[in-house]
């Protein structure tokens, strides 16, 4: 089998409710990735990319995390409406959808990790 195309993880990490990081499965990420699977389907692109659910993907301030390799574009917020956007623009044509996108100097920050300022 050659190799996927293009892999998005989307982020179904749950916590206890109240958590003070919050997660993405409370802000419907599992209806998000099983939405990319139907778009998967439809535009018949199975065996050619993947959606995945990931554990935490530690960037829980940010809402539904996706990112999608091989470009490793982290996109933030994600709810099921946008994932048709996701689709013709960045799986089919390769664009990143830049409304979505999280900069690379704001992953990994404790704001988007879900932390309070110490």
């Amino acid at each position: 089998m050659a190799k996927f195309e293009r892999h998005l993880f989307v982020c179904e990490n749950a916590r206890p409710e109240g958590h003070p990081r919050g997660c993405c499965a409370s802000k419907g990420a599992e209806q998000v990735r099983l939405r990319m699977k139907e778009e998967i389907s439809r535009r018949g692109l199975k065996g050619r990319v993947r959606a995945n659910a990931a554990g935490c993907l530690n960037q829980c301030g940010l809402g539904v995390t996706v990112v999608v390799y091989p470009e490793q574009v982290w996109y933030a917020a994600v709810t099921v409406e946008d994932v048709a956007e996701i689709f013709d623009r960045h799986v089919e044509r390769g664009e990143v959808v830049e409304r979505l996108r999280v900069d690379d100097g704001h992953l990994n920050t404790p704001e988007a990790m879900g932390k309070k300022p110490e």
